[in-house]
């Protein structure tokens, strides 16, 4: 194993196991426990390994910040909690969502709590960087939701433009994944020019990989995509893909197109294969490639300029989100 590989998987062992020791609360029992479930079933801890690596960029003493690297990952699970209720979803992570399991009243009270429970945790940094750091955060809660918002308000949009939806993925998904770099940075004493490129770099790839998303939803493997392929055209979520298509389209493609969209009963494999013929037709998965790579090389430059004393973990921070751009699921 490298050394690059074995640095990341100690942060991440140590995160891991901060996270399962870390107690939100014991009384009444049903209002804390669903945050412990949640919290339980995993996930690839992205944000806050984010943080621990921004700030061993330039600091070996992780450890120190491992609170309120969580908090991070507290913030995002709670955003993900009120998420699965407002969708209806009753699954996260394999397992039953937090108010199927429970009750919806259990499941908006529960992500309360982890909202405030992460404002504790950010209580543990130093206190001359508490304002800068609680501003930040502060600007970052309030963006995920004007994106989620937005994501909502498109529902009932004929038209979106691309603009449009680059900025609310850019809110919805981008800007957590910048704070968690910025907020390790600024936790480290790095240079202001360092911490704003750590935060452009953590953006730019954060749209690429909500355009990836949008792009594997239809175009992923079945046998390595951990959920249905075609989710987005059977519900005809306005993805980058589709808002292409609308736009693109000509003729018979868009009358078809046009047909499926407004057919309230179909069969969903028929459908998902006709889209994606449609799809196929006027190359959306080209343009969606050429887009999410324009998104990728310009948070890799960001990254370029970097000047940072810990080569090893700048290497490892570099292969760990090349791989996340190169995933199949």
């Amino acid at each position: 194993m490298s050394q690059n590989k074995k640095d990341v998987n100690k942060i991440l062992l140590d995160l891991e196991n901060h996270i399962q020791g870390y107690s939100y609360g014991e009384s009444p029992m049903e209002l804390y426990q669903p945050i412990s479930y949640l919290m339980s079933l995993g996930g690839k801890r992205i944000r806050p390994l984010l943080t621990l690596m921004a700030y061993s960029l330039y600091n070996d003493d992780y450890v120190q910040i491992l609170t309120p690297a969580m908090a991070v990952e507290v913030f995002h699970n709670f955003t993900l909690m009120h998420d699965d209720i407002m969708d209806d979803a009753p699954l996260r992570r394999g397992n039953a969502t937090v108010h199927e399991k429970w009750n919806a009243n259990t499941a908006i009270l529960s992500g309360d709590v982890m909202l405030v429970k992460a404002y504790d945790m950010l209580l543990e940094i130093n206190p001359s960087k508490l304002p800068e750091c609680l501003r930040l955060f502060n600007k970052t809660a309030a963006e995920v939701c004007e994106g989620q918002q937005h994501d909502m308000n498109f529902e009932t949009q004929d038209t979106v433009s691309e603009d449009a939806y680059i900025d609310m993925i850019r809110q919805k998904t981008a800007v957590l994944l910048g704070f968690a770099l910025q907020f390790g940075a600024i936790l480290a004493d790095a240079p202001e020019t360092e911490i704003q490129n750590l935060y452009d770099f953590g953006v730019n790839i954060g749209i690429g990989f909500q355009l990836k998303d949008d792009l594997l939803d239809v175009y992923a493997d079945k046998s390595k995509f951990g959920k249905q392929v075609g989710g987005d055209i059977i519900s005809n979520k306005k993805t980058f893909l589709l808002l292409k298509a609308k736009e693109l389209a000509k003729g018979k493609d868009k009358t078809e197109l046009e047909k499926w969209i407004a057919a309230k009963e179909f069969d969903k494999e028929e459908k998902v294969n006709a889209v994606t013929a449609i799809y196929d037709g006027i190359g959306i998965k080209e343009l969606t490639e050429a887009k999410m790579q324009e998104y990728f090389d310009k948070g890799f430059a960001q990254y370029a300029t970097l000047k940072v004393p810990n080569h090893d973990t700048y290497q490892a921070l570099l292969k760990l989100t090349q791989n996340l751009v190169n995933r199949e699921k």
